[in-house]
């Protein structure tokens, strides 16, 4: 891919101007016929047409054009800034170069085409465009058997990643699932104390998992400042964990391909870890979905 320094990461590396750029000016085309589309109540197979596209739209620039580099650039951010209360620099800002604020560019467009597909497919069954709500046969979702797996898949979502033992353990001078050499060059170069970092970030990210199924994700406890007590915006869970879940997902399954490729057994906890990502990933998709239906109440537009 041209101008992207780094491009070994990403599924089109090998794409060049002369051959993308006329395909992504036709799908912009496409995309925008199918957005004046949108205004009309289609039926039958043209709605089956237009909902194919806005949902291939939305799963393409979501799964596809987002590297793992997306998903660094997140995690990072609260080690670069605890480095910086510290008087360090990591030099953050470096790592953003155009092709990766381009996938989050790309990552936002895609939920908005999802946003738009789910919201015409709604109005065209005669749903709720806001809720989705067809007739009160919805309050499945908050039976108790449904909750229970709600809860069950949020546990996986918790627990799926053990990247964070190996990662503590190298930092307390255990070299788990590594070799010495590379053990000392993670020494040598400082990547343990980064790694701790990565490890941290994930048991914060797990902590706030568990709210999805705990009162104080519903609720703010009295402790915290300001929102003492008052109700958890839905949105304020379900924007932030939804988009992780997907750099987890689309991460996980590039390194899963890199491992297959060119396993490492002899740096096992290097690479291993990393492969329970995309289960990490569709675990905490789902159980924010349990999530988001749970909180769904009356609904102002539908009365529902």
């Amino acid at each position: 891919m041209l101008n992207d320094p780094i491009s070994q990461y990403s599924a089109f590396r090998h794409a060049t101007a002369s051959v993308a750029g006329p395909v992504i000016a036709i799908l912009s085309f496409l995309g925008a016929a199918a957005l004046f589309m949108f205004k009309f109540n289609m039926r039958g197979i043209a709605r089956t047409i237009l909902l194919f596209y806005a949902w291939s739209a939305a799963a393409f620039l979501c799964f596809a054009i987002p590297d793992t580099r997306a998903l660094i650039g997140v995690a990072y951010a609260p080690i670069s800034l605890i480095a910086v209360l510290f008087g360090r620099s990591l030099n953050y800002f470096d790592f953003f170069t155009w092709p990766v604020i381009n996938q989050y560019i790309c990552l936002v467009g895609g939920l908005l085409w999802a946003a738009t597909a789910l919201s015409f497919q709604r109005q065209t069954r005669n749903a709720c465009a806001y809720c989705g709500r067809k007739s009160d046969a919805s309050r499945w979702i908050v039976s108790s058997s449904v909750i229970r797996w709600g809860r069950w898949v949020t546990y996986v979502a918790i627990h799926a990643p053990y990247y964070d033992i190996t990662r503590i353990a190298w930092l307390l001078g255990i070299p788990l699932g590594v070799t010495k050499e590379l053990y000392q060059s993670l020494q040598d170069s400082g990547a343990v104390w980064a790694g701790a970092g990565l490890a941290l970030v994930s048991i914060g990210g797990a902590v706030l998992t568990h709210g999805l199924i705990k009162p104080w994700g519903e609720t703010f406890p009295r402790w915290f400042p300001f929102w003492s007590g008052k109700r958890v915006p839905v949105a304020a869970a379900v924007v932030p964990a939804g988009f992780v879940c997907i750099l987890l997902t689309v991460s996980g399954i590039q390194v899963f391909f890199q491992f297959v490729w060119s396993p490492d057994f002899e740096n096992w906890g290097a690479s291993t870890p990393l492969l329970l990502m995309p289960i990490w990933g569709i675990a905490l998709g789902v159980a924010t979905m349990f999530y988001y239906f749970r909180r769904q109440q009356h609904c102002s537009h539908c009365s529902q």
